[in-house]
């Protein structure tokens, strides 16, 4: 035990001098000696795209080994190369940092890794989205099989889409293989994509308004995390389809679930909403509004301009961002509790802000003379937080909807909190796009960076 404590110190304090090696002088003040050039707690400077672009490449190669893809037996740990007959202790091999390759986080980390392949036309980018769909596409039948003959339940490697039974076991999930197959990455996986969607879209409980819920941990409860869970998702089935009540079921829960959520005093989403507890304080917890402000980025990307509820759902994210941004701290980065400043700094939640303020100025939603300097100095913030083998610290692990503040701050960190990878990526190559976006102006004045567009 003694060991073990000595063991957890040392991690910690390893994980930490990730970010603790500031101050910092900005290098793009050539003069060392400049009086009115202060220091910072992380590199502030305007990000180089080698730089970024091999931060990206470390954390990809993380993800790639920590999502093996083979099937062992439980039982001895063997690979099993028979798949003639299904056997009951047959699992897909565990990942060395508790990665699921079916989890709802994994989505999110195929959707960085695609529009990491976009922004540079390099295929390495999605060899592993390759990699793990052409497993998918080979096994699904073996753990079908296997739930027929032996009944596991969740005990089954592939429950999650033999027979999913949440927004966590579909939405996200669907919407990277919709991505994937619309740019023809990996085998046809409509057979998938029609299930998942089908929860998504007529299974999952719902308010009698129409507004998704769950019954879990609270009956009748409304979650921001399942903004994402499920509209993105939506999205894609309306891009891909072409039918508009998958467009209308995802502007319908922008605007109902933000009805619940929003506070529009302040600006933030607090996590969640109780149908028996109506009265109860908001939790504005980090993570729940990055949730909210990816899913409505991705929503926007593909719901036709004509719709008539475009303009609704994009004055709901220009409001969420500019609450957002307001609150952003010292180092770059956002809190756990973003109206808390004593609670913990964290990086999946400020990963997806500086993806979603990021990819609206690229879209042109937002200004970025207001928000240009704001993501950059986000994405500093979560530089400082890559290791060098591709790890993220201070992502917080999986949090549930909860009634406390002693809860949210002491959440536990970890390189294995699967949430931070997806976003880290995405907002990554949205600054490349950023810093290379002909229609934005950066300059360096005052000791500051000023973004404004080529043409006033």
């Amino acid at each position: 035990m003694k060991k073990l404590t000595i063991w957890l110190l040392l991690s910690t304090l390893a994980a930490a001098s990730v970010h603790a090696a500031g101050p910092y002088r900005n290098p793009d003040n050539k003069n060392p000696n400049d009086p009115l050039e202060g220091t910072y707690p992380v590199p502030y400077k305007l990000p180089v795209v080698t730089e970024i672009t091999a931060q990206l490449d470390a954390v990809r190669g993380f993800i790639d080994r920590a999502t093996p893809s083979r099937i062992v037996d439980k039982a001895t740990g063997q690979p099993i190369t028979d798949f003639s007959v299904p056997v009951a202790t047959a699992i897909v091999e565990p990942s060395p940092h508790d990665f699921g390759i079916m989890n709802y986080e994994m989505g999110v980390m195929h959707a960085g890794l695609m529009l990491g392949r976009r922004v540079t036309g390099d295929p390495k980018w999605t060899a592993m989205t390759e990699r793990h769909l052409a497993f998918f596409h080979q096994r699904l039948g073996y753990f079908e099989e296997q739930e027929k003959r032996f009944k596991l339940g969740r005990a089954n490697s592939f429950a999650r889409w033999a027979k999913p039974h949440a927004l966590d076991d579909s939405g996200s999930m669907c919407a990277a293989l919709v991505r994937a197959r619309l740019e023809g990455i990996g085998p046809d996986m409509s057979p998938v994509i029609a299930r998942l969607a089908d929860w998504v879209h007529t299974k999952q409980v719902r308010l009698k308004d129409g507004t998704l819920a769950r019954n879990r941990p609270q009956a009748w409860s409304v979650w921001a995390d399942d903004m994402y869970m499920s509209i993105p998702a939506l999205a894609e089935m309306g891009r891909m389809t072409g039918e508009r009540r998958y467009y209308d079921d995802a502007v319908k829960n922008v605007l109902g679930i933000s009805k619940y959520l929003f506070d529009p005093t302040i600006g933030l989403y607090t996590h969640g909403w109780n149908m028996n507890n109506p009265d109860a304080p908001e939790f504005y917890w980090g993570r729940a509004n990055g949730w909210a402000v990816l899913a409505m980025s991705d929503l926007l990307d593909v719901l036709p301009k004509s719709h008539p509820g475009y303009r609704k759902v994009l004055d709901q994210h220009r409001r969420a961002l500019r609450g957002i941004a307001k609150l952003q701290s010292g180092e770059g980065m956002w809190h756990q509790m973003l109206d808390r400043h004593d609670s913990f700094l964290e990086t999946s939640g400020t990963a997806m802000f500086v993806y979603a303020l990021a990819h609206a100025i690229n879209q042109g939603w937002i200004s970025p003379t207001t928000y240009g300097s704001i993501a950059q100095a986000g994405w500093a913030g979560i530089s400082a937080r890559i290791k060098a083998d591709g790890s993220i610290v201070d992502g917080v692990t999986a949090t549930t909807f909860a009634a406390d503040h002693v809860y949210y701050y002491n959440r536990p960190t970890s390189i294995n909190a699967m949430a931070g990878y997806g976003p880290v990526l995405l907002a990554g190559f949205e600054m490349i796009k950023l810093l290379n976006n002909p229609d934005v102006v950066i300059t360096d004045k005052v000791k500051t960076y000023h973004y404004g567009p080529a043409k006033q």
